[in-house]
């Protein structure tokens, strides 16, 4: 380092030597190099930092050699590289009370011997004079190794059929068993075979263990043996076990928490010896391994398969709906600037999807695995605002029992989304201006600075400009926000946008309430398309509710649509004047209620408040046709 040089030391990213430490604050301490030498500063950290075992209190100074501590971490601080103490090489038996000697070093253990040999080698055999062979048998302490050793190897598997031939594996090693097959019980309660294996090849064709055998071990939850099949009178004269051709047999219920899942399967045909109760006991010990496992990879799989689905309903919250030329454009716009760190603004009317837009910018951006903020404004008081954004220390204000993070520090390497931005207070505004220009800013009466790294985006729904010129917003924050600048269009000017936005709220409504709505009837679609939409895609959005909500049929209809009569278009508050004649207006009129009646005439005689024979002399009058 040189003269006057400041290293800073904590768990914050801007520090020189960043610690991940738990013990450490965000900015711990100083190394300082100054004309008096060396010394350490403490920042007000919360554990405090140590040289040579002592605290410091304010400034230390400090010299090579000498030990600092800054959390859990011991330094050893030297000027130059020669000053490093010297590396003693392997630990020495201990000489004082406390210290640990190391006897012994392994890199095996006895516990896990080396994987057995192929199948076919890995069994010793005798033969006699009768020429019948002679299994060696596993010791106890082997049996243990190879259940130890499977239960390692299940912990690497990843599908339940590598679980299976782990298990095959196994029992050929830990019994004589010629034929081996793990089934699984499906919900009707018919068995699949997972995975099954011959020993010695050969015959190919396998046959599943008698329905017998299967629906003895199911019902009893126990596993059995028939150790001499022939002279098993319950066994001996089944059409399944006689195209065995077993001498014995071992069936155990593959289970977890009393709940069977499947079934293993072994049988010798004589070639090799019997089945005997040990090996029924090793049989039973695996297929409890197998069934907890089994388990596992079942809860694991059904946890994956709501999570993929949470994950899709997500990202079609997140999806803007549509293929208009207006939303193309939008749509562009998102694709050009989501790589970016750049501020973006997002405008348009009240209920466009302003939200929807920073959802898709975030989503589309290297950030969408990390957390994204959302923040209107307008819904947070005045004296509130910044310890919402910035966060507060405990007692900086009536009410602050503890210290509480705000926005900026909760969506750190995310994306914080502020609606509703003109509607910020002026302190607030300030305050922002500082962290989009870089600089670190301070919880609600604190004084440690925090820097975080965050992607601002920002929506309106009002003319910024205006709130500029009256002073209510400020010019640098306003031309900081506005670097991009995207403009979502209101549903009006989209209308091709209204059948699949209106047919993606139909889905997710129907799948939230149960009800199973097919679609919707052209008549339907014609009566949204044709409505002005004032409240933009949130309007759309409650009428569908509703309809979904009060409709009878399989599918809606018109007179399930109910539209409001409030008529905002343009948000200009002014009716602009067409000079048309009065009977116009009038047809017009009948016509509209027509279709808002489906065509009822008694319906739209009782709305316009004429009789029903007036209302059909005006029908033919004006020539109006369904």
């Amino acid at each position: 380092m040189t003269a006057k040089t400041r290293c800073k030391v904590g768990r914050a990213t801007d520090n020189q030597i960043i610690l991940r430490d738990d013990m450490c604050s965000r900015h711990h301490a100083e190394v300082v190099h100054g004309s008096s030498g060396w010394t350490v500063q403490d920042l007000s950290s919360l554990n405090g930092c140590f040289v040579n075992g002592v605290r410091v209190r304010g400034s230390q100074a400090v010299q090579a050699g000498d030990t600092i501590r800054f959390g859990r971490t011991d330094f050893v601080f030297v000027i130059s590289l020669d000053q490093l103490p010297a590396h003693t090489g392997p630990a020495e038996p201990a000489t004082e009370a406390g210290e640990l000697t190391i006897t012994k070093r392994a890199t095996r253990t006895r516990f896990l011997p080396p994987p057995p040999p192929p199948i076919a080698d890995q069994t010793e055999q005798t033969v006699v004079a009768d020429h019948t062979p002679v299994v060696h048998k596993l010791s106890p302490s082997e049996s243990v190794a190879v259940l130890y050793r499977l239960a390692v190897d299940m912990a690497e598997a990843t599908t339940p059929a590598e679980l299976a031939e782990l298990v095959i594996e196994a029992v050929f090693a830990g019994t004589p068993t010629e034929v081996a097959a793990v089934l699984t019980l499906k919900d009707g309660g018919d068995l699949d075979i997972v995975a099954h294996r011959f020993r010695r090849g050969g015959q190919l064709t396998y046959h599943k263990v008698s329905n017998y055998v299967s629906r003895e071990v199911l019902s009893s939850k126990q596993a059995v043996i028939a150790e001499n099949v022939a002279d098993d009178k319950a066994l001996r004269n089944r059409e399944s076990v006689t195209e065995l051709k077993a001498t014995s047999l071992i069936c155990a219920p593959v289970s977890s928490a009393d709940r069977v899942l499947g079934l293993l399967h072994l049988y010798c045909t004589g070639e090799r010896g019997a089945l005997t109760t040990d090996d029924l006991e090793f049989a039973l010990a695996v297929a409890r391994q197998l069934g907890t496992v089994w388990d596992r990879f079942r809860n694991r799989a059904g946890l994956t398969a709501e999570n993929q689905s949470l994950k899709a309903q997500l990202r079609l919250e997140s999806e803007l709906v549509g293929s208009s030329e207006h939303l193309k454009r939008v749509e562009q716009q998102v694709a050009k600037v989501a790589t970016t760190k750049t501020t973006v603004l997002i405008r348009g009317e009240s209920g466009v999807g302003k939200e929807l837009v920073a959802r898709a910018l975030h989503f589309s951006s290297q950030r969408k695995d990390r957390p994204l903020i959302c923040l209107n404004c307008a819904a947070i008081t005045e004296s509130l605002m910044e310890s919402e954004l910035f966060g507060h220390e405990k007692g900086a204000f009536t009410g602050a029992t503890e210290r509480m993070i705000g926005k900026f520090e909760a969506a750190d390497t995310g994306t914080l989304f502020l609606d509703e931005i003109g509607e910020m207070t002026a302190g607030a505004q300030a305050k922002l201006l500082r962290v989009l220009e870089g600089q670190p800013f301070e919880r609600v009466g604190g004084n440690v600075p925090i820097k975080v790294d965050v992607r601002v985006v920002a929506a309106t729904n009002r003319p910024l400009e205006n709130a500029v010129r009256e002073g209510r917003f400020r010019t640098d924050l306003y031309y900081r926000l506005q670097v991009v600048q995207i403009e979502v269009p209101p549903l009006r000017d989209r209308p091709d946008d209204v059948p699949p936005i209106a047919e993606h709220f139909l889905k997710r409504f129907s799948r939230e309430t149960g009800r199973k709505v097919l679609g919707m009837t052209p008549e339907a679609l014609r009566k949204l398309k044709a409505h002005s939409w004032p409240g933009n895609v949130r309007e759309l959005r409650n009428v569908i509710e509703r309809a979904v909500a009060l409709g009878t049929g399989p599918v809606l209809d018109e007179t399930d649509i109910w539209l409001s009569p409030l008529d905002l278009e343009g948000n200009s508050g002014a009716v602009e004047y067409e000079p048309i004649p009065l009977a116009e207006i009038e047809r017009r009129h009948i016509l509209q209620t027509l279709e808002h009646t489906a065509w009822n005439k008694s319906k739209a005689s009782e709305i316009l408040g004429i009789e029903r024979s007036t209302l059909d002399r005006k029908i033919k009058g004006y020539d109006l046709k369904k």
